[in-house]
């Protein structure tokens, strides 16, 4: 096996901290050809559909990839912005805004950069790069607070298919859930409040989740646990009571049954139920992207209003908010305990940089 290296290695260079966010990716335009490509990737994923291998790429590469890709296209067109994907704007803002706490906090020592799980920047390109500015050891957030094998252990995959292939691995710590998270639940609180002080309080509060299928639940997958605890925990932060607020999930994706309620069989009884006003979150989702923006904030709120709703709004994720901001730079200062401690001054380089020479003497 031909293994990555680490040619340009150093004396004269510290070692350096480095911290990955990541999220599940983004196509490259709101294009059929680039939704191809990316839905390829993604749907390739065994995390992501736990079907036969042989039988899945047959229906993937027979009639999915055939059909989705131009439906897809549309809906991120009607999504696209002057930074492209609102995902990757977001993510781009995200990382920005934690690489300066990290500065401030820990100097030029820490490099914080974010990768796609599925897309571009790829995880092994960006870890490439900073490996090569002298990280050592390696802290990965995904931006998923709720555990779920398809979309943190896929990136715990991936990490872990790059490190096979080096010859000189980082160490490594990798966050996998934060789903109770004090400051997180707060950051989450802190948002309904202010759109509450500024629209009023609905009649509901529904926190839609993204779905995966139910069988995953009954193998083990902690998912729709967490999820329910998060809702649990933001419900208790907002004194609502049991009748005030609800979870339900989206997105599901072929003809087996899914983690329920869905969202969109939910926002269609509302109406009849007595429930003329609604207000929805997506707690799952760490940045805004197609599945808030379009299949909550346009395809469901029709489903609402079409089914005799009369007020319908979509709270924005928590994005680049300083509340949320803050509270993953917390939880990052948390991973990097004792590793902050090592990381090496001008004295302390200094000093290994002799005892290198002198052992070669």
């Amino acid at each position: 096996m031909k293994y990555i290296n680490t040619p340009d290695f150093s004396h004269k260079q510290g070692d350096r901290i480095g911290v990955l966010v990541t999220n599940l990716g983004t196509p490259e335009a709101p294009t059929k050809s680039a939704l191809k490509t990316y839905l390829k990737e993604f749907l390739s994923d065994p995390r992501v559909v736990e079907v036969p291998r042989l039988l899945w790429w047959m229906i993937l590469n027979g009639v999915i990839l055939n059909i989705r890709p131009k439906r897809s296209a549309a809906a991120y067109a009607s999504v696209w912005t002057d930074e492209g994907s609102p995902l990757m704007a977001i993510t781009k803002k995200q990382q920005a805004a934690l690489a300066t706490r990290c500065q401030e906090k820990y100097g030029e020592n820490v490099v914080v950069e974010f990768a796609m799980r599925y897309g571009h920047p790829a995880i092994a390109d960006v870890i490439d790069g900073m490996l090569a500015q002298g990280v050592r050891k390696l802290v990965v957030v995904p931006l998923y607070p709720q555990y779920c094998a398809s979309t943190t252990a896929s990136t715990f995959d991936a990490v872990a298919a790059d490190f096979t292939q080096r010859r000189w691995m980082p160490e490594l710590r990798f966050v996998t859930h934060y789903h109770d998270n004090a400051e997180y639940i707060e950051a989450l609180a802190k948002s309904v409040r202010a759109h509450w002080q500024t629209h009023g309080q609905a009649d509901l509060l529904l926190m839609s989740f993204h779905g995966i299928p139910k069988r995953y639940l009954t193998l083990g997958d902690p998912y729709y646990c967490e999820c329910h605890k998060t809702s649990r925990l933001l419900a208790q932060a907002l004194n609502l009571q049991p009748d005030q607020y609800m979870t339900t999930f989206q997105s599901r994706f072929g003809r087996e049954e899914w983690l329920q309620p869905y969202t969109d069989a939910t926002m269609k009884g509302l109406p009849a139920k007595g429930v003329k006003s609604v207000q929805v979150m997506c707690p799952g989702f760490s940045a805004d992207c197609l599945e808030t923006i379009e299949e909550i904030g346009e395809e469901n709120r029709d489903y609402f209003m079409e089914a005799g709703g009369e007020n319908f709004e979509y709270i924005p994720a928590l994005n680049d908010q300083p509340a949320h901001m803050d509270m993953l730079f917390n939880l990052i200062h948390t991973q990097l305990h004792g590793w902050d401690e090592a990381i090496s001054d001008d004295n302390g380089l200094r000093e290994s940089l002799a005892k290198a020479k002198g052992a070669q003497q």
